[in-house]
């Protein structure tokens, strides 16, 4: 397996290693055009709607930018509708621990554009939107020589690039939708699913990179070949950002179904301390659950965890849970859109009350503060204009069921994991 680096993380480079399916052919020789590209996948076939349908069944295509809602079903949504379609590739990852999609579209992009190009024609739509990140100007400039790199002409698909204004929420999907209808590119109460009525009203797949490459590549190989990788449950892989918010993160591409803590120790981390699984809005996992479970959405739900966007966040040697959870909050409840009572409110409260967490020496006071926390989680949950107040008290509820032993061990000026 080898390995480039390449400027698509938060803060500058990750490491990129190559894969089996999605990131064949990415190595340090990789440029990421055109012309090596079609040296290793076909011009996409055109597909009727009903067999992108059942391909995507059969492998259980889900969305990789964190809903993990089947494709296959959002697909019927927009096709039943009869009406006029738009297609927009959600690149634009605001998470600073997620850098795959980035990755993908500096070093693989036109697989990416294919499957958008594949589905495109099949609900005949003719102008494609493509989000990418404002705070990741080498990714941007990739996307827009891929796109110029396309067929041009009277029938070909064209893309359009639009830069997001960059942090946390900027990349959720109603804030997309925003952006490229010429608004502010922030999140909106919405109620009804994108592919009933999104861009301008119309029927719109919003889809995540990773997941139109998956769609390409399993159009081209079909269904059997694609399963080689995986399990015959859960076939296919995902790609995974590994602690790629600070120095040394890492992308790499995993079949389902591999042992989590056999992943973490080939990538170099200690597969027997904390996991926060999914990002900043994700959910930890104890020492003994990493060890005893698969890269697989069914077995991860067991522990009610999801893959979601494919961030895994390995605590190195020194990394306190409790600690590093109040530094996400207190990041978190800076991010806010500040337009709605739960973020503007609620999420600064959460963030002042996690961070004092960890400090009190004091078991009164650290059961106040847990009880405030709880009570807080409960008053921003499913009332917020968007999904962020939701995510961030999923992220400390967890905290909370997972480690709450190490809150006394504070208290008692102890961390078993520092």
């Amino acid at each position: 397996m080898t390995h480039t680096e390449v400027e698509a993380g938060f803060h500058g480079v990750v490491s990129l290693l190559d894969g089996p399916l999605l990131l064949r052919g990415v190595g340090p020789d990789g440029d990421g055009s055109l012309s090596q590209h079609r040296r290793l996948w076909n011009e996409p076939a055109r597909r009727d709607a009903q067999q992108l349908i059942e391909m995507s069944w059969k492998i259980g295509l889900t969305g990789r930018g964190g809903a993990e809602f089947p494709f296959a079903r959002k697909l019927q949504a927009a096709l039943e509708s009869g009406k006029k379609r738009e297609l927009v590739v959600n690149c634009s990852e605001g998470e600073p621990a997620s850098a795959k999609d980035s990755a993908m579209m500096f070093s693989a992009p036109h697989l990416v554009l294919d499957g958008a190009q594949l589905l495109a024609e099949t609900l005949d739509i003719h102008h494609v939107h493509v989000a990418v990140p404002g705070e990741r100007p080498h990714v941007a400039a990739a996307i827009k020589h891929a796109i110029k790199e396309r067929p041009r002409g009277r029938k070909a698909v064209a893309f359009e690039m639009h830069v997001t204004s960059g942090g946390f929420v900027g990349g959720q999907s109603a804030a997309v939708l925003e952006m490229v209808a010429g608004r502010d590119n922030l999140p909106v109460t919405t109620r009804t699913p994108t592919a009933i009525s999104g861009l301008r009203g119309r029927p719109t797949m919003l889809s995540n990179a990773e997941t139109l490459a998956h769609l390409a590549a399993v159009s081209d190989l079909g269904p059997e070949r694609y399963a080689r990788w995986g399990t015959p449950a859960e076939p296919g892989t995902r790609l995974l950002s590994i602690s790629a918010d600070g120095p040394g993160g890492l992308v790499l591409e995993a079949p389902h179904g591999v042992p989590l803590a056999e992943m973490l120790e080939f990538c170099g981390y200690d597969p027997e301390r904390p996991l926060l699984l999914g990002g900043y809005h994700g959910t930890w996992l104890s020492p003994q659950q990493v060890t005893n479970c698969t890269l697989s959405p069914s077995d991860l739900a067991r522990f009610g965890a999801k893959l979601g966007a494919g961030v895994l966040l390995p605590m190195l040697p020194g990394d306190c849970p409790l600690t590093y959870t109040a530094s996400i909050v207190d990041y978190l409840a800076g991010q806010r859109a500040k337009r709605c009572g739960p973020c503007t409110n609620g999420l600064p409260a959460m963030a002042d009350a996690c961070t004092r967490l960890p400090l009190t020496r004091s078991h009164r006071e650290a059961a106040g503060l847990v009880e405030r926390i709880e009570q807080l989680t409960g008053l921003v949950t499913g009332r917020g204009a968007c999904s962020h107040p939701d995510g961030t008290a999923r992220l400390v509820r967890s905290m909370l069921e997972t480690f709450r032993p190490e809150i006394d061990q504070h208290v008692d000026g102890y961390c078993t994991y520092a």
